[in-house]
């Protein structure tokens, strides 16, 4: 089975730099953090997914696809776009650097008896969301719905269509760069800038 982990990266993100940092910069750290954590998982096929943002290709290790989408992008159109490569895919936000790829892990094994599952971000809407291909038609929910697991759990067939695994944090506000563990490994181009 093929499968594929999308880092979504959007203007929007560039939103948390700190003051002092500029935000194109920052986002391109956040996107390239986050798209080393899949890059650098076994069985799974790395991609990037351009939502609005340009100079994404540089990022990327050679062979890995970069899909250009729509800006605001929903699950809907990031799957799309997954679904000729691949049968089950992760969307991860690109705002989520120190993310434990374990935590992708427990969302494809999730997939063997859910069609959808999240990994619940905190303060509401979801780090990443796995899905088999192709993405339900059903589903209508984006990764910034603040209560996006009862959003897809009332628009679901079946009340077990929708499983959630272990919850994480994003970077959506300065604030956020609170949450960063200095022990964690990872994080790297983040971690520079933001201690240069």
């Amino acid at each position: 089975m093929l499968r594929l982990a999308a880092v979504l990266v959007t203007p929007a993100m560039g939103r948390a730099a700190p003051p002092g940092v500029d935000p194109a910069e920052f986002l391109l750290a956040l996107a390239e953090d986050t798209y080393e954590i899949v890059a650098g998982l076994d069985l799974v096929e790395p991609v990037i997914l351009a939502a609005g943002v340009d100079g994404l290709e540089d990022l990327a290790w050679p062979g890995t696809r970069v899909l250009s989408i729509p800006d605001p992008g929903g699950p809907a159109e990031a799957f799309a776009a997954l679904q000729p490569y691949g049968e089950e895919a992760v969307v991860i936000s690109g705002d989520a650097p120190d993310l434990p790829p374990l935590l992708i892990g427990k969302l494809f094994r999730e997939l063997g008896r859910a069609s959808i599952a999240i990994c619940p971000a905190s303060g509401g809407g979801a780090v990443a969301m796995a899905a088999r291909l192709p993405f339900p038609s059903w589903a209508e929910a984006g990764m910034d719905e603040p209560d996006v697991v009862a959003l897809l759990r009332n628009q679901a067939p079946g009340s077990r269509m929708v499983a959630t695994g272990p919850g994480w944090h994003r970077l959506r506000v300065p604030a956020d760069i609170a949450r960063l563990d200095p022990g964690l490994e990872g994080w790297d181009n983040t971690r520079s800038l933001l201690t240069a």
